[in-house]
Order: structure tokens, then C-alpha cells, then sequence
């Protein structure tokens, strides 16, 4: 089935969209401070064309001040567009993925290369025209059974069971990630901090249609079955109050008490059949606004049937 593509145009105005103002507000911060910190340790590195969409990226970055912190305010004209991820993208993504396993040491490469050799499902987003200039996200599905002799799905799993440490959780995720493998994608949506929010609904949607096409489009009767997902896993990473007292104060005056760094996330945690948090080794984010809270790593199962529930409800979020 070819792939359809799209254009609009749409001005962006950059905001961290979470369901409580709260969390808005402190998210900001940790957005536009990792933001500008993560450009300028690593700044972006550099998929055939699965549609376009303009957008005038009008970026501005408000901190708050401190003595040690100067305000940062800059204009950026970009056209972000979708493409097939390829073998030249390999730099681009291993950057976004750096800290996907926490400080874990695994073979971050090999995991990078089965998402650049699976081109039928999966998105890499770049700027029109500049496509050898930056990678801005990628997404993918990656069947958990069918890369299971990796060693980088062998290492990724090893790692989820440590650290998983809800006993109510432990026995049916052992299970996902073995005898049920087969029926489960691991779903990757990493991004640059401020990547424009009106990009999320299309490049979930265009995963979610591709995973569709493939159970009809794969060469092979194993490959189409491949893609025949009952249930997702992500990892992502959330904020948490450090201690119980903020936790019952926040939980009183009808605060949240997580702060999703994604927005899609806290769709996907309120959809989820079961998930677990863990401590984090990687430094956090060291602003005023989140000192209370610590950055802590979160692992969430997501049926398949409740994908059409996630996209709506992510068009929503991101349209109000």
C-alpha cells in the first residue's frame, strides 16, 4: 500500500501539554531547561518521504531567572517532515536514544540498526530540505519476539526485569517479554525536548497506520504476524515528588502528583493495563521549580485495542 502524504501549515508555539496546570507549569521549565542543555551537549545529527507538514516553528524558550541563569529567546523558521528512517540517520537517532536505558551500558548501536533496517514501520522527522543537517525524532514498533536473539532486545529485557519491582506486576511482564513476546511491540518515540507538539498527532498516527499496512504488506506470512501487536511496551521517564508529605499535599489540592515529560504519556499511563516506575542514575534537571521532585524512569503496558482511544484522545489534547 503507498504511503499518502499530507501538508499543512500550522503555527506552533512551544508548550509542554500536560492535563493539569500544574504540571504545565513546572514541565515548562524542565522542558526548556533540558531543551536548550541537551542542544548544546549534543547538538542534532542527521527516511523514502511519507508526508510533509510545514510548520513555522516560532520558539521561544522562557526560564526563569535566577543569579546563576541568564533568560534565553530565540526565532527558528523550520518545515519539519516525515521519512523512512535509513541506514545515514544512524548517528541522529543513537543521539536521541542515548539515555533510553538510563546510564545502562548495552548495545545501544545494535538497537539503533534494527530500527533503521525496519523501514516499512517507523518515522524519522527532519527539516524539508535539510535532510542531512538534523534528526529531530524517530518512532518505531519493534516485535519483541521476532529480534529476541539480539542482543540488544536480550540486554533491554534483562535490564526491564531488574528493575521492575512491583510484585503485582512482575509475573505478567516475565511473561510479555517471554512466552508472549511474539504479540508484543516495543514501542520507541524519542525527540529533541521542543520538538512542535502538533507534529505528535500525525507521527502516532503514522506509525499506528503503518503497523496496519504491514500485517498485509510484509512479503511473508511470519513478517505480516509480526505486526499483529496485542499489546505495547514503552519506557519513558516522568517527574515524582521525593518524599510522601509532597505526594498527600499535592494529591489535597487536586495537583498531580507525576510530571509527564511527553504529553502522549500521561494518555498512555491512563490507558496502560499495568506499569511500573523506577529510580533513575542519570543527573536530573536541577531547577528551583523541581527541586521537590525526582526524575524516575516509567514502563507502561498498553493493550493494542486501546490505541484508537489513545489517538483521539491525543488529537484532543493537543488541539484544545
Amino acid at each position: 500500500m503507498p504511503r499518502r502524504s499530507a501538508r499543512h501549515s500550522r503555527l506552533w508555539k512551544p508548550w509542554p501539554l500536560t492535563f493539569s496546570p500544574f504540571a504545565r507549569s513546572v514541565a515548562h521549565v524542565a522542558a526548556s531547561y533540558m531543551a536548550k542543555h541537551q542542544l548544546q551537549r549534543n547538538p542534532p545529527q542527521n527516511a523514502a518521504d511519507y508526508r510533509f507538514i510545514d510548520n513555522t516553528l516560532n520558539e521561544k524558550n522562557e526560564e526563569f531567572v535566577s543569579s546563576e541563569e541568564e533568560e534565553f529567546e530565540g526565532v527558528v523558521q523550520a518545515d519539519f517532515a516525515f521519512f523512512d528512517p535509513k541506514s545515514d540517520d544512524f548517528h541522529g537517532v543513537k543521539m536521541l536514544m542515548q539515555s533510553y536505558l538510563d546510564n545502562k551500558q548495552w548495545d545501544l548501536s545494535g538497537f539503533v540498526d534494527l530500527i533503521l533496517a525496519q523501514t516499512s514501520v517507523g518515522t524519522v522527522v527532519k527539516i524539508e530540505g535539510e535532510e542531512d543537517e538534523g534528526l529531530f525524532s524517530v518512532i518505531s514498533a519493534l516485535n519483541l519476539g521476532r529480534y529476541k536473539d539480539h542482543k540488544c532486545i536480550m540486554e533491554l529485557k534483562e535490564f526491564l526485569l531488574k528493575v521492575c519491582q512491583e510484585k503485582d506486576v512482575i509475573n505478567h511482564f516475565r511473561s510479555l517479554l517471554g512466552e508472549q513476546a511474539h504479540n508484543v511491540g516495543l514501542l520507541v518515540s524519542q525527540r529533541v525536548m521542543n520538538l512542535p507538539s502538533q507534529l505528535l498527532p500525525p507521527l502516532y498516527d503514522a506509525l499506528f497506520d503503518e503497523v496496519s499496512w504491514a500485517t498485509e504488506d510484509e512479503p511473508t506470512e511470519e513478517r505480516k504476524r509480526s505486526f499483529s501487536f496485542k499489546s505495547y511496551i514503552l519506557i519513558s521517564k516522568i517527574y515524582k515528588p521525593k518524599n510522601i508529605t509532597q505526594r498527600r499535599r499535592l494529591s489535597s489540592d487536586n495537583e498531580e502528583a507525576i510530571i509527564y515529560t511527553k504529553p502522549e504519556d500521561e494518555i498512555f499511563h491512563q490507558l496502560s493495563s499495568c506499569s511500573f516506575s523506577f529510580a533513575l542514575h542519570t543527573q536530573q534537571t536541577s531547577t528551583h521549580e523541581l527541586k521537590d521532585y525526582r526524575l524516575m524512569g516509567l514502563v507502561m503496558v498498553v493493550e493494542a485495542d486501546k490505541i484508537s482511544s489513545f489517538q483521539s484522545q491525543l488529537h484532543s489534547l493537543i488541539n484544545e
